[in-house]
């Protein structure tokens, strides 16, 4: 638990990543399957996740992300997108893929199936997808986490036009949103923002024991 606390107080929301030093296959599935296992309300994980590692790409998206360097500068972006809107569809999908893996029969899953769409399903569009956005931070912050244990640095930032952000990665056809970023890579040595003292509330403005 110490190492663990020390690895979370080593990292930092970078600014200038080293350009020449890439996270490497096993890392990056390390990420992946982290995010793989994030929580997520009923476990629905309303949400696909790009991983973009196309400096062509990349280039694009640094125009509609107010020029920001990490964007184009990181190992690879990662990019969290939620649906314009949820469906019966995913809900069904979800209820097949909890038959298949635990081995039990899809009739058995109808009680939670409908409590899902009774919930979900209810909602506005705005509302769902102000729900799924905030499933994505949760996701985001397993990254970020993860990242940490591996040593590996990363910049979540909200700081870019959606909407731009949609068009080119072809998001809207797909009926898809993007709601939060991620760049991921190695600091650079002139990344001054590392030699900072991190600073948080102390623990008798932050806690509340009752």
């Amino acid at each position: 638990m110490t190492d663990y606390i020390k690895k979370l107080e080593w990292r930092y929301a970078t600014k200038q990543y080293d350009t020449t030093k890439k996270v490497s296959p096993e890392d990056l599935e390390m990420l992946k399957k982290a995010l793989q296992l994030s929580a997520s309300s009923y476990g629905l994980q309303p949400y696909k996740i790009l991983i973009i590692e196309d400096q062509e790409v990349r280039n694009k998206l640094f125009k509609a992300s107010w020029n920001q360097s990490q964007v184009t500068d990181a190992s690879h972006l990662i990019v969290f997108a939620v649906p314009n809107h949820i469906t019966l569809q995913h809900i069904e999908e979800y209820m097949e893929n909890i038959s298949k893996t635990r081995g039990i029969p899809l009739e058995s899953l109808t009680p939670f199936k409908e409590i899902i769409e009774n919930t979900v399903l209810t909602l506005p569009s705005e509302v769902q997808q102000t729900w799924a956005a905030k499933q994505t931070y949760i996701a985001l912050g397993n990254l970020l986490s993860a990242a940490a244990h591996l040593q590996i640095d990363a910049t979540p930032m909200e700081g870019f036009n959606a909407k731009e952000y949609d068009k080119i990665l072809q998001l809207d056809k797909q009926g898809l949103a993007t709601t939060v970023i991620a760049a991921i890579g190695y600091r650079s040595e002139n990344d001054a923002n590392q030699a900072l003292k991190k600073v948080r509330k102390n623990q008798e403005n932050l806690f509340i024991n009752i």
